[in-house]
């Protein structure tokens, strides 16, 4: 069955799992099971379970994963709910693969492509809000919020000005149309698209990317197994850093106040450690097949197996 979505740093996450005992390989970000199907037949011994949000990814996977029927059950929703809620256990392997998958940005009615006739950006096309709205509807000072914070967009008092100037004139339709007006404001040159952040800021914001990061983090620091191994890849600063800052947390021994003269906890918190101490990114040979992986970066951790 003919794939399309190419699974990132593919050789990398199947290396991230490789002594992993029994148990379920959850997949949060189940997408077009690149991932998972390579996981599957990889790794007779663990059993599947795949999260998404999207219908129509759900309905692909659901296909090609039949030959492994028998050990993988896929669930509907947003991972940061469905997890905390999943009674299958041991859990010994986590995956999630935050990127956008390359269907959504390539079909031209999900509204996420710069060229699109759609207005949308919605994962789950269920879902109420869309960037139908936050383009049309969100006051100035909102969309200079997730213009700064989620899309780190220099010029974002400017922009969101000329968002609203537009929409004054006749509500903005298209996603071509708003990447016409981003391009009036950032000028062009260099590697990406002049609208490349402000769709990430507004795509975050459809979708609350970075709340799900957090929710997710959360589920698995409340609950979590022994030696489970946890491999999830980020594609923007952003993302990357909400990652890196709770394994951070997770691997630290002394919880004792900074500031105080000498250690009184015992130094024995850390939940365990990761595995690599800066992240994976893509090889030259990967970029080269698939020029969308050039920003993925791959972070892993393992929990301590307390009976060894």
């Amino acid at each position: 069955m003919k794939t399309p979505h190419i699974p990132v740093l593919l050789d990398e996450v199947l290396a991230s799992f490789s002594d992993v005992s029994e148990g379920y390989f959850v997949d949060c970000t189940l997408g077009y099971a690149g991932h998972s199907s390579e996981m599957l037949a990889k790794y007779a011994h663990l059993k599947h379970i795949g999260i998404d949000r999207d219908d129509e990814a759900l309905a692909f996977s659901k296909k090609r994963l039949e030959p492994f029927d028998e050990r993988s059950h896929l669930y509907k929703g947003t991972f940061a709910k469905v997890l905390p809620s999943l009674v299958e256990a041991p859990i010994t392997a986590l995956l999630a693969d935050f990127g956008v998958s390359s269907l959504q940005l390539d079909k031209m009615e999900r509204g996420f492509s710069f060229h699109s006739e759609t207005l949308d950006m919605r994962m789950d096309a269920n879902a109420p809000l869309s960037a139908y709205e936050v383009v049309n509807t969100y006051p100035q000072d909102k969309l200079e919020y997730i213009f700064d914070a989620y899309g780190e967009v220099r010029s974002y008092k400017k922009l969101a000005g000329a968002v609203l100037e537009a929409r004054a004139k006749a509500p903005i339709q298209s996603a071509l149309e708003l990447s016409e007006i981003a391009k009036s404001v950032i000028p062009s040159g260099g590697k990406i698209h002049p609208a490349t952040l402000m769709f990430q800021a507004i795509r975050i914001e459809v979708n609350n990317e970075l709340g799900e990061i957090e929710g997710l983090l959360d589920a698995i620091e409340q609950k979590h197994y022994e030696g489970e191994v946890i491999s999830l890849i980020t594609f923007h600063s952003l993302e990357d850093r909400l990652v890196k800052n709770r394994f951070k947390k997770w691997a630290m021994a002394c919880i004792c106040d900074p500031q105080a003269m000498r250690c009184t906890c015992g130094k024995n918190h850390a939940l365990g450690k990761a595995l690599v101490r800066k992240p994976v990114t893509a090889t030259k040979e990967e970029l080269k097949i698939n020029p969308r992986s050039r920003s993925a970066k791959l972070r892993s951790f393992r929990f301590k197996n307390d009976s060894k």
